[in-house]
């Protein structure tokens, strides 16, 4: 099934079923804002690497999910959204169970939002994306005119952002990626609104403390900012170490390519050339240095993977020294429970030793991160300049001898 072509042909009915003229095209719910959702999908979903079929299906959902308002109601959008992607995917032949995925992904689009796997929590994070983004503002401004034009009345401003905040403070996304990337904004967006409520409610309260008049709301300011620093400073760790992890999950896949490459250009060589090399003797020395390259490649890849695990025990006292990381299962598999346990409590109420350990794990993911790359560097170069080198041989040899 050819993927890529089936998804333009999705994305021309969608388009068009959008843009027709006899239906009354929303201010917010319209090809713009499908568009946008496609591209928060394909963003989830690069990171999570899905193979072509799952992302066919993300895809497919995040088209499909908003056509419900192009032949009907608000109500009910979901439901006649995910008939209408059955209808044209059977027309083009589309497997039942793929099918099937689309619409589940589309109906747990429905609020509340109920993903049920990754991929409908892709699609659900997808279309509500813009919620923790800089873009919510303006957005929010055209669901307000979206929602007086299908409501037939005004809605003031208050009434839409008693709303507003309620959708703000329920909303939670779902994959890891987006609570990351996102959690933040969203928690920003709530707290404009909540400003914006409180300057609407009135004039601001003053209260007397001895001789001094301070603005009631001065230490809840300053609470508010050192909360968002220190979330702030959470979501640092949270992306680093995310982004390490994924970085050394891709070296390993890497590792594991020229590992597969290389073993089997060794079973190709001796099993074919080794057995002739007598009666070409002049092959003997191409043949010679591409298995010692394979072999050298070989060795840099697995030194890249294989693991190093430190002696898993710690002191107490390295606790209390922060001379010990006990984020990482390398320094506690051998501990009794009890005696991690008691380290972790101390770690818990102890924000300097918490924080000493997250900058500890993060910069040993990056250590080691590092000595992987540096030797799976190695491993590739020794391949290619290796490989050069045995053709040239195999050239030389072909040639002259």
């Amino acid at each position: 099934m050819n993927y890529q072509t089936l998804i333009q042909e999705i994305k021309t009915y969608v388009t068009n079923l959008g843009n027709n003229p006899k239906e009354v095209r929303l201010p917010y719910h319209n090809p713009v804002h499908t568009e946008a959702v496609v591209q928060a999908a394909t963003r989830i979903a690069d990171h999570y690497q899905l193979n072509d079929a799952d992302f066919f299906i993300v895809l497919a959902a995040a088209w499909f999910h908003d056509t419900g308002y192009y032949v009907g109601p608000p109500a009910g959008h979901e439901q006649r959204g995910a008939d209408l992607a059955e209808v044209f995917l059977k027309e083009k032949e589309v497997p039942a169970e793929t099918i099937a995925s689309i619409q589940g992904c589309i109906l747990a689009t429905r609020l509340p939002q109920s993903p049920h796997n990754l991929l409908e929590e892709i699609v659900c994070d997808a279309d509500l994306f813009h919620l923790g983004t800089d873009d919510f503002g303006e957005r929010n401004k055209i669901m307000h005119k979206e929602a007086e034009l299908l409501a037939g009345k005004e809605i003031s401003k208050e009434d839409w952002r008693k709303g507003t905040m309620a959708l703000l403070e329920n909303q939670h996304y779902h994959t890891d990626y987006c609570r990351l990337l996102l959690e933040e904004g969203l928690r920003a967006n709530l707290e404009k609104q909540r400003k914006k409520a409180a300057e609407n409610a009135g004039p601001v309260v003053v209260e007397r403390v001895g001789a001094d008049e301070r603005n009631a709301t001065g230490p809840g300011e300053k609470k508010k900012k050192k909360k968002r620093s220190e979330r702030g400073v959470e979501t640092v760790f949270r992306i680093t170490s995310s982004n390490n992890q994924r970085l050394s999950s891709q070296a390993d896949s890497k590792a594991h390519i020229m590992i597969q490459v290389n073993s089997i250009i060794i079973s190709v060589l001796l099993s074919v050339l080794l057995r002739k090399i007598d009666e070409h003797i002049s092959l003997a020395v191409p043949v010679v240095l591409l298995l010692s390259v394979n072999v050298v490649t070989i060795i840099y890849s697995v030194l890249a993977t294989r693991p190093h695990i430190p002696p898993g025990t710690f002191r107490p006292e390295d606790v209390d020294e922060k001379k010990v990381n006990l984020l990482f299962f390398g320094n506690f598999y051998r501990m009794s429970l009890e005696d991690y346990t008691a380290g972790m409590v101390k770690l818990m109420d102890d924000a300097d030793i918490l924080y000493s350990n997250l900058i500890k794990d993060v910069y040993f993911q990056g250590i080691a991160l590092g000595r992987k790359y540096r030797q799976l560097r190695i491993s590739y170069n020794v391949f290619m300049y290796g490989l050069i080198a045995s053709v040239l041989a195999f050239a030389v040899a072909a040639i002259f001898f």
